[in-house]
């Protein structure tokens, strides 16, 4: 996929804020890419016009070649999809939910067990209502529903901000298993630079709206170009043990 000059401002009171300002770059079948920043830069934004969330004001999102406004919503949703921050689930059940993405294809859910394997939850959950749920058990559930949909281009919004260590531990290995066997494009914004080491292959920097630096994930961090990338890892680096570990109850 990628953006082409891809503009977004938000009016509030009569008075217009630059989101995104003119962003290009491309992501390439297969890879993560991880999109750091300080809070406010448009990261998560630049996610919500993957899947029209929201509209550009200026320029272009292609999705497998094709500009993003001339896809069907519900094709392109199957195509993209998205996890947040806090976690959607329909009512229902756990296994009602996880059903969901095949059932609009025409299948059938044959393995719930295995999946609630992979994310170290009870297969016991699968007949509880989604209300009776922790937020790590639905930040978990919902990410597994969103892979059940079958997308090529997965978009995560912080999903392991409100885990444990253990828990996050858990949804990386998912997330990168799935695309090993998928070969989907990730993107993935992360307050964690420790987390975006590790996974992303390539990473952007964004700040106040801009793409300040684009690179494969282990130059940016070993030498990035701008100042201000410097300055922010050098910053987020040291608060790592303030921030690492925290979470809530998985």
């Amino acid at each position: 996929m990628r953006f082409e000059g891809v503009t977004k401002t938000f009016v509030e009171r009569n008075q217009p804020t630059h989101v995104l300002r003119g962003i290009s770059g491309e992501v390439p079948v297969g890879k993560t890419l991880t999109l750091v920043g300080p809070s406010g830069s448009g990261k998560s934004t630049l996610l919500s016009l993957c899947n029209l969330l929201l509209t550009p004001d200026e320029g272009q999102v292609y999705i497998n070649g094709r500009e993003v406004r001339q896809w069907s919503i519900p094709k392109l949703r199957q195509t993209v999809g998205m996890a947040f921050q806090t976690p959607t689930l329909f009512p229902g059940t756990v296994q009602d939910n996880l059903e969901l993405g095949p059932q609009l294809r025409g299948e059938r859910l044959k393995n719930p067990e295995e999946w609630m394997e992979a994310v170290d939850l009870p297969a016991n959950l699968l007949g509880r209502s989604v209300e009776e749920l922790s937020g790590g058990q639905r930040q978990r559930i919902a990410l597994v529903r969103t892979i059940l949909n079958g997308p090529s281009i997965l978009l995560l919004d912080e999903v392991t901000s409100a885990l444990d260590p253990s828990s996050t531990q858990v949804v990386e290995k998912l997330i990168t298993d799935w695309k090993a066997k998928s070969g989907a494009a990730i993107l993935w914004v992360t307050h964690h630079l420790d987390q975006a080491r590790r996974l992303g292959d390539i990473t952007w920097y964004v700040e106040a709206g801009e793409l300040l630096e684009a690179n494969d994930t282990k130059t940016f961090f070993t030498r990035p170009e701008t100042e201000q990338a410097r300055s922010f890892i050098h910053h987020k680096d040291a608060e790592l043990d303030d921030t690492d570990g925290g979470g809530e109850e998985a």
